[in-house]
């Protein structure tokens, strides 16, 4: 590495809800505790993936849903930080995480290092209604969408729309409280979408979206960081060929591709809202305009970010750690041409889009490199524990997701 982090400043994975399978988590425990730096993690037990990473220093075992109330969040934070006994920086995996972190950043300075942001934007990034409004705003092309207060505005909204669209819960924090939906969702028919709605409550938490048909789209995703002026530190770009569930879930394989356009279009974004920190961007290209559309703005680590690495060894990760730490990160080209395989997902993944027929065209016709996402020689033991775990319950949890995406062929889930 032409580079030393500083080994004196831990680092902590701050996730929460019951989703022991993260292998996010398991790529930033590996990132930085391979180059020297102490790793702590929240964990759901004591035998997740993450608690059984050789560079995990310690897990710390809170079972908790992402729906606590943010005072008994921020204290178990804090109890924690006082356990781990000298300032640690903060790596949030989940929006739940990285909204709280930033609405009580005052309470947790002198335990934890973050970037420091506008307490209100990380939620209003995660809200899709505030996303949206946001990119009306700077001119950022979005899905047409439609944000119905009643079962009456779906009925409106349903007799002038062009089927099929698409239905997303709104704010993402209700996501396991009382979701309307279980996730992207694809309704096929004015039916469909009045039959779905039924269950959706004097208050549909809902978001209406144009879709954007696949044979005329292309997924891109954006990983990169920012500094406290808004100026990127690492920015990467790549393209999406497959996720789970098809189309609409996370990814399952994707490959580094350079994008200037899109490299352009994310930093001019991030300096108009002034956001500091790691993020995650979701986008399709939709041929049929030659537009960029912005479906998803994480304002946190993607599961993904170890496709991620520029010819320096910085992954935004790392980037955020150097940062933060008061040392210069290094600059260097990213990767094009490598590839990113979430083993567990992928081969689902792959017969659901062979049978569909997509195809991606910006994927390299051979990887110059790959990182699984899972499997690492020098770190065996979350592979096998991932195994244990998935057998049963991820094999069960897919069917499901199978299922559910071949009643959505008609009218329900994309």
């Amino acid at each position: 590495m032409p580079f030393e982090a500083d080994r004196d400043v831990p680092g902590l994975i701050v996730k929460f809800g019951d989703y022991p399978l993260h292998h996010g988590g398991v790529g930033a425990i590996r990132s930085l505790g391979r180059l020297g730096v102490p790793m702590y993690a929240i964990t759901e037990d004591a035998y997740t993936p993450a608690a059984s990473s050789r560079y995990l220093k310690k897990a710390f075992v809170w079972p908790t849903t992402g729906a606590e109330d943010p005072g008994h969040l921020v204290e178990g934070l804090l109890r924690i930080g006082r356990r781990i006994g000298r300032p640690t920086l903060l790596v949030p995996t989940d929006e739940e995480a990285a909204v709280l972190i930033a609405e009580h950043q005052d309470e947790l300075a002198g335990s934890f290092l973050f970037p420091r942001v506008d307490p209100a934007l990380p939620r209003r990034l995660a809200s899709k209604k505030g996303l949206y409004e946001l990119c009306v705003e700077h001119d950022i092309a979005a899905p047409a969408s439609a944000f119905p207060e009643s079962y009456e505005d779906i009925v409106a909204f349903a007799d002038t729309a062009r089927f099929p669209v698409v239905a997303k819960n709104r704010e993402a924090f209700v996501r396991r409280e009382r979701p309307a939906v279980n996730g992207t969702t694809r309704i096929a028919t004015r039916e469909g979408l009045l039959i779905l709605a039924r269950d959706w409550g004097a208050r549909p938490g809902v978001i209406l979206q144009e879709y954007l048909p696949r044979e005329d789209a292309e997924d891109w995703i954006v990983h990169a960081c920012f500094d406290q002026d808004a100026s990127p530190l690492a920015l990467f770009t790549g393209v999406k060929v497959r996720s789970w569930p098809p189309h609409a879930g996370m990814t399952a394989n994707a490959y580094v591709v350079d994008n200037p356009e899109l490299t352009d279009l994310a930093a001019r974004f991030i300096k108009q809202i002034g956001y500091s920190g790691i993020i995650d961007l979701d986008l399709r290209f939709d041929r049929r305009d030659g537009q960029y559309k912005l479906l998803d703005f994480n304002p946190r680590m993607g599961a993904q970010f170890r496709l991620f690495e520029n010819e320096s060894g910085v992954d935004v990760v790392r980037a955020m750690h150097l940062n933060l730490t008061g040392r210069p990160v290094p600059e260097g080209e990213q990767r094009a041409g490598h590839r990113y395989i979430v083993e567990n997902i992928d081969l689902p993944a792959l017969l659901a889009y062979r049978r569909s027929g997509y195809t991606t065209p910006h994927a390299p016709a051979r990887a110059s490199g790959t990182e699984l996402a899972w499997l690492a020689g020098d770190d065996p033991l979350p592979f096998l524990t991932m195994l244990a775990r998935f057998v049963r319950p991820g094999a069960k949890h897919l069917y499901r997701l199978w299922r559910t995406n071949r009643r959505g062929s008609s009218t329900s889930t994309k």
